[in-house]
């Protein structure tokens, strides 16, 4: 039996980026996949900011920027053949998608330095024009802008070869079946022994990122606890007899919700109604255009499909716990809802660089007491939060006359209030999310727990530029340098970056693997401030372990 550190199940992004950030770390981690080939079908189409975010700290904007700019001219490429499409489309949906998608499209290409609007709500994209770019929150995180359009196929790519320049082993072809200790329980602390479809395999620990229909969830008996589905929905690249009864965008109406482009081929249709009898079962070409004719009332004729078609629901499941032992689950492993929007791409993706620090710390023994456990009561509350962001999507879908009139309420009453579309761009990006790390009220009203952002350097570059190696990262702002004897002794956790010209106002910074800020001083103090050295040196002890 081949022993590894940590074998990850599962070769989707959350696994793949996990793997990664544990061989950062050092850490030997093994990748085992069921798929021969990496999965073709149509996924997510972008990441938020808070996931670019995630790429920029580990060197892989440049990557991300390329694959938006190749997406962006074929979008524009498509917008243009199917102008005429929007302009003669009956307006079924009775003014519900009021976005110019060729303007959007190119807002997003002169997007660095501003806020990408990239997304919708329900089937209401959002708008551009309502959204306030000096708002301070949004400036705070425009350096990722030309990033986000990412495709899951092109992040699982990207991700993969990240994993090969790391030395990560990645085994495709074969089938995990379960898991049983070495000792006597999975909760003691021998060996993780996980039976495959080619011989055991031996681990210190393993992390399930087996999906929605986790094997490894449900042979340890872990609740899986939410909502029934209620809605059917279908996604794929095809080819079509004839799309010119497509409207390009989002479409609501009362038969459903449906998508056309912005890449070439791309459908996406929903409707409200019973499960298949078999939702295994492939999606055929007639079950498709079923579908499509259905909830876009236009007849029109599939040809093709290039790739493999995709079935999914509103079923919203979170995991009861996220560890069993040795046991971790992560991404949809741990929770599932419905796909508006790629949250649960960016779930998983937050999953995999909030636990990747924290296990390689456990497994190489400078763990702070606890910091294995933080991993579940930071991220639980986020997955519950985005669970009900989605439930209330599809409440917002159906297609009833009632739901019909709150949906304009929503759009314009609710969406065009000062600040409201800024909030919920904002909340949609993932920029919003905030952890518990204070430790006093002080550190409360200042960033702390909040993601770090920007931070650029008055000597050139920002922050992420020295996050690439996974560590910690502490900026200090202060004239004399007075923080860097805290942190001397923990270098090969922490980067240290002296910026003492930054201005006054801008306060030095502790930055965890994960992009969070869980301490900041201002320069106002003196030099002989010791309350500010005091709260660092508690932070590096609560998050970077001992010296």
């Amino acid at each position: 039996m081949r022993h590894t550190d940590v074998l990850v199940v599962g070769a989707g992004p959350t696994g793949l980026f996990l793997a990664a950030e544990l061989a950062l770390w050092g850490v030997r981690a093994r990748v085992v996949e069921r798929l021969e080939e990496p999965d073709p079908t149509i996924k997510a189409g972008s990441v938020n900011v808070a996931s670019a975010a995630i790429l920029d700290r580990r060197g892989l904007l440049p990557a991300a920027e390329s694959v938006q700019r190749r997406l962006l001219a074929s979008a524009k490429t498509f917008v243009r053949d199917n102008a005429d499409n929007a302009d003669n489309a009956n307006n079924a949906n009775n003014g519900d998608n009021r976005g110019d998608e060729d303007g959007r499209l190119g807002g997003l290409e002169r997007a660095f330095r501003r806020f990408p609007v990239v997304g919708h709500f329900a089937g209401m994209l959002f708008r551009d024009d309502l959204v306030d770019q000096d708002d301070p929150l949004l400036a705070a995180h425009t350096a990722v802008a030309n990033g986000v359009l990412v495709p899951q196929r092109d992040l699982e790519a990207l991700l993969a070869e990240h994993c090969a320049r790391l030395g990560v082993e990645i085994r495709r072809g074969i089938e995990v079946r379960g898991v049983r200790s070495a000792g006597a329980d999975l909760t003691d602390d021998a060996d993780v022994v996980v039976e495959t479809s080619e011989g055991d395999m031996t681990a210190g620990w393993v992390v399930a990122a087996d999906g929605g229909r986790s094997v490894l969830r449900k042979q340890l008996g872990i609740a899986f606890d939410g909502t029934e589905p209620q809605m059917v929905g279908y996604q794929a690249i095809a080819d079509f007899e004839d799309a010119s009864g497509l409207r390009p965008g989002w479409t609501w109406t009362p038969r459903g919700v449906h998508s056309y482009g912005p890449v070439p081929g791309r459908i996406l249709v929903a409707r409200f109604g019973p499960q298949p009898a078999d939702r295994d079962a492939p999606v055929t070409l007639e079950e498709l255009q079923s579908a499509v004719r259905e909830v876009t009332g236009t007849q029109v004729t599939l040809t093709g499909l290039r790739g493999r078609a995709t079935r999914w629901s509103d079923n919203a499941r979170q995991a009861r716990t996220y560890r069993h032992g040795r046991v971790l689950l992560a991404g949809d492993a741990a929770h599932v809802h419905a796909p508006f929007s790629g949250q649960g791409l960016n779930l998983g993706l937050g999953d995999a660089v909030n636990l990747g620090w924290k296990l390689a710390a456990t497994i190489q023994g400078w763990a702070p007491e606890g910091l294995l456990g933080t991993y579940e009561s930071e991220r639980r509350p986020v997955a519950a939060w985005v669970l009900d962001w989605t439930r209330a999507q599809v409440a917002l879908l159906r297609g009833d006359e009632h739901t019909a009139r709150l949906r304009a309420v929503v759009r314009d009453e609710l969406f065009t209030v000062p600040g409201a579309m800024n909030r919920v761009v904002a909340l949609t990006s993932g920029i919003m999310q905030r952890y518990d790390v204070c430790e006093s009220a002080e550190e409360a009203a200042a960033p702390v727990g909040s993601l770090a952002g920007n931070v650029e350097l008055t000597f050139g570059g920002r922050l992420a530029d020295h996050a690439h190696d996974g560590r910690f990262v502490l900026v200090d702002r202060s004239p004399d340098s007075r923080f860097a004897a805290a942190v001397r002794p923990l270098e090969r956790r922490i980067a240290y970056v002296a910026d003492p010209a930054a201005a006054p106002s801008s306060p030095s910074l502790l930055v965890r693997p994960d992009g969070v800020v869980v301490w900041a001083a201002t320069q106002e103090g003196a030099p002989s401030d010791a309350g500010a050295r005091t709260r660092l040196e508690a932070a590096l002890r609560r998050w970077a372990g001992a010296r």
